[in-house]
């Protein structure tokens, strides 16, 4: 099966979304399970003529901050991607903020697009996600975050590459140096590179990204990881990618993608999301005793829902955090019909949803 040239593309296949019971019964972690379903937007595209987010909302990346929930995400107008900020005081009710980080057309790295998908924050899974000051070469007490960039307008067109952005605030950003560019890594990546999720672990920085092999029809996309010490000089990891496709027939035949890595008590979690050989985006998880070996288990965590429904054409790209106790696990959901979908971010729990909390809605 050839896949489109963009992502958004999958959109137009016309398979039919599959249950969780398509595959095989296998175990994934109790401790990583959000299984209750928000099923409802709580953040979806303005569709206000010119505006930053007219078209979509996509890539969620939520944290805490001065005692309220903060949401990045990515919004595309028709020319390219922009990122914005939402808040929150209960993690349900999202207030759109506006973009912060726009186009620079004066820049030609950032000419059409700039998609900030991640901030330096608390490594555990269980906290929440806390953003954190970095102090580093000409860095000094500054929240870091990771973007990555396409060269040319549409969507996801061209070979994109990863830089940093800095905030005093954590809340007003300034797009800084490219950092990791495709042509600069292996085969699986030439074609260009997608999410940075950026950590800090015993005195180095890990920058976790997927990339796709090359940029024409039927690409395959894995994840890999970067370190460096300073936030200036990158290695790329010799054993990437560490997020691989699966065989045909699995959840991650195609994709394996858009990692969010958090600490789970003496291992790591790196959630991600798969696409399989019928274009089905799904949420899946792997676990590791460290940051450069993951096993996928290639069992969805968090599956399309009903056809017609909030996710019924996709459940991606993740973003976890915790609140009393509950796991949050944020993700960007495509639904409606395949010819006029709506993208948009939704979220899922590991407590049920009270009738309190649904009436609020």
């Amino acid at each position: 099966m050839r896949i489109s040239l963009t992502r958004r593309g999958f959109v137009g296949m016309t398979s039919m979304a599959v249950a969780s019971n398509a595959f095989p019964a296998a175990a994934s972690p109790r401790s990583l399970e959000t299984p209750f379903k928000l099923n409802r937007l709580v953040l979806g595209p303005s569709n206000t003529q010119g505006a930053f987010d007219e078209k979509s909302v996509d890539c969620p990346f939520v944290y805490r901050h001065n005692g309220l929930w903060y949401m990045t995400f990515v919004a595309f107008d028709g020319t390219g991607y922009q990122t914005g900020l939402a808040s929150s005081q209960d993690l349900i009710h999202w207030k759109n903020l506006g973009a912060i980080l726009k186009r620079d057309p004066s820049n030609p790295v950032l000419k059409f697009n700039v998609a900030m998908n991640w901030i330096l924050r608390e490594n555990d899974l269980h906290s929440e996600g806390n953003i954190q000051r970095v102090s580093a070469p000409g860095i000094t007490r500054q929240f870091v975050g990771a973007y990555h960039a396409y060269p040319s307008e549409g969507y996801e067109s061209g070979a994109a590459v990863i830089g940093l952005a800095f905030s005093d605030d954590g809340l007003h950003w300034t797009a800084g140096p490219t950092i990791l560019r495709p042509e600069e890594g292996a085969d699986w990546e030439r074609g260009g590179l997608y999410k940075p999720c950026l950590l800090r672990d015993g005195g180095r920085f890990y920058l976790f990204y997927n990339a796709k092999d090359h940029t024409t029809g039927g690409w395959h996309e894995q994840t890999g990881v970067a370190v460096s010490t300073d936030l200036k000089t990158w290695q790329r990891h010799s054993g990437n990618p560490i997020l691989k496709n699966g065989p045909e027939g699995s959840a991650d035949a195609h994709f394996a993608s858009d990692p969010c890595v958090l600490k789970n008590g003496g291992e790591w979690a790196y959630f991600y999301f798969g696409l399989d050989n019928k274009g089905v985006a799904r949420e899946l998880v792997a676990t590791g005793p460290d940051l450069f070996h993951a096993t996928q288990t290639r069992v969805p965590l968090i599956d399309v829902g009903e056809p017609g429904s909030v996710d019924g054409i996709y459940a991606h790209k993740p973003s976890v955090v915790s609140h009393a106790g509950d796991l949050y696990h944020f993700y960007c959901a495509v639904g409606g019909d395949r010819k006029h979908s709506v993208r948009g971010i939704s979220v899922a729990r590991s407590r049920a949803w009270t009738e309190r909390e649904l009436s609020g809605l």
